[in-house]
């Protein structure tokens, strides 16, 4: 099998938790090179990845970059842009967290620099890979459902304080910062997969706790063959809504619970393991109503994994990246619309894209 050699830039939660383990999990990827500034998190690279080197920094592995192909950005987002251009000078193909901009104009200048040196480019929205959003891919693939007529999507949580250092809530959303912008994209993303491009956008954005960002929001998206979504996403909600409800010509599903991905990979649960990606208890069970009757569906099995397969098969075999960047720049887009809704209170058309 032919290797890809893998760089990871940052090693907070998003490269320590998801990107490296997921890497290293993934056949034909070698994570070689790991860049972090922060001591603590250099020798927790160190234990866990002793065969990968070291950097201080994105200069510092770039300047020993002879056997990588693929950079990973997992650095808080405000350094997407920079680094991931310095990235595609230096030839490397990339893999940029989401978002993967600040703005979709930023996202844009990705896209071009990407398309002029001919590398490629990828978003990772890994919860495209949970198991409740696979479920109702395949319900809506199958006919099952019909029409989908309503979706109704959340991320809520209960966290009234503050977090101590937790960079998302001490930045401006112009800085990369809120919950619009983090968890806001992977609903908003997933929406997009379902309908298409939406024509009408309205938001509601609220600061909450007193955080720099955002952290209590509703997009409602207007798609012209007649969908509509509705999505929340909130760290002050005591009482959680469903996690997904998607209502159809023929039958609606529900969901609760999370995925199970994210909290194995904090326990150090390994993707190879065979019980990974699968619940188990009550929340193993999605509520089917409608043709049919009412009926309990299994969750298949989550399967983030499949996010590094895909960058493998792109590089190697030449297919389509999993999630293009232009995928991203329309998510970027949305958030921005959203944003304009939430400041004049009324909704916003979304004009065709004007990037290329």
């Amino acid at each position: 099998m032919e290797e890809v050699g893998v760089g990871l830039v940052g090693f907070g939660l998003a490269g320590q938790v998801f990107h490296a383990p997921l890497i290293a999990a993934t056949p034909g990827l070698r994570l070689r090179a790991i860049a972090t500034s922060d001591p603590g998190r250099r020798r927790a690279a160190a234990s866990r990845f002793p065969d990968s080197r070291l950097a201080a920094d994105l200069r510092e592995l770039l300047g020993s970059a002879s056997d990588l192909q693929l950079l990973v950005l997992a650095s808080p987002n405000r350094y997407h842009l920079p680094q991931a251009l310095a990235a595609l000078e230096a030839g490397l193909h990339l893999v940029v967290d989401k978002p993967m901009a600040l703005s979709s104009q930023e996202a844009a200048q990705m896209i071009a620099a990407a398309h002029r040196r001919g590398l490629r480019l990828a978003v990772f929205q890994n919860r495209r890979w949970d198991d409740d959003f696979l479920l109702l891919r395949q319900v809506v693939d199958s006919g099952r459902l019909g029409r989908i007529q309503r979706l109704e999507s959340r991320f809520e949580r209960w966290r009234p304080e503050l977090s101590p250092g937790a960079w998302r809530e001490a930045e401006a959303p112009d800085a990369g910062g809120g919950l619009l912008l983090d968890l806001g994209t992977h609903l908003i993303d997933q929406a997009l997969i379902l309908g298409g491009a939406p024509e009408l956008v309205y938001a509601e954005v609220r600061n909450r706790r007193g955080a720099a960002g955002d952290d209590d929001g509703f997009v409602s998206l207007t798609f012209p063959a007649g969908l509509q979504a509705h999505l929340w996403v909130s760290a002050v909600a005591a009482v959680a809504g469903p996690r997904l409800l998607a209502l159809g010509t023929r039958g609606g599903l529900a969901t609760s619970g999370l995925d199970p991905q994210e909290a194995q990979l904090r326990s150090g649960v390994s993707p190879l393991d065979p019980g990974f990606g699968r619940r188990s208890g009550r929340e193993q069970w999605a509520l089917w109503g409608g043709a049919g009757g009412d009926q309990q569906l299994a969750f298949p099995p989550g399967r983030y994994r499949d996010f590094y397969s895909g960058m493998w098969h792109a590089l190697v075999d030449g297919t389509e990246v999993p999630v293009p960047g232009e995928d991203g720049l329309r998510t970027l887009e949305v958030v921005e619309a959203a944003r304009e809704s939430a400041r004049r209170r009324e909704v916003v058309r979304l004009s065709p894209s004007p990037h290329p």
